[in-house]
């Protein structure tokens, strides 16, 4: 079940997952929200000039890194449009963030693009479980999936 609250970080990261299209970049965007609810850090995709390191995910684990003890970044919750990829996973088990919310799953990205014929990435698309078992994950939300296909297919028409 999305509640209101998780529903208002979801829509916030499809926001910052269209802004990433409109620069050119693959559609994702992430939130990370602290244990009292309030946003400590946003961003999207900056893939567009060759680093294929620049995911949302990896910006706010190394953020938290810098700028939360790990008390804070343990009780955090990271919102994002789509799962993490496996390096965004592993980053944010190493810096030891808390639970993650995501729209839409890597298991959807792969059908999706299946479907558009576009080539399947570099690294294989394995769950947030298979990365960092025993983190506290949700997702996906079928309520959010086809915002966050429409965006991927617009990125891949372009």
């Amino acid at each position: 079940m999305i509640y209101e609250t998780e529903m208002k970080h979801l829509d916030r990261c499809i926001e910052l997952a269209t802004l990433a299209l409109e620069t050119g970049n693959p559609p994702f965007g992430s939130v990370l929200v602290d244990e009292k609810g309030a946003v400590r850090f946003e961003d999207h995709n900056h893939t567009v000039a060759g680093d294929n390191t620049r995911h949302p995910e990896f910006e706010l684990a190394r953020w938290s890194a810098a700028n939360l003890t790990p008390d804070e970044r343990a009780a955090a919750t990271v919102y994002t449009s789509g799962e993490h990829c496996p390096m965004c996973a592993a980053a944010h088990g190493w810096v030891g963030l808390g639970r993650i919310v995501y729209a839409s799953s890597s298991k959807q990205l792969m059908t999706w693009m299946d479907e558009m014929h576009v080539p399947a990435p570099p690294v294989a698309p394995l769950s947030i479980h298979e990365v960092v078992p025993g983190l506290p994950v949700e997702g996906p939300f079928p309520v959010l999936a086809e915002a966050v296909r429409e965006l991927h297919r617009r990125f891949h028409r372009a």
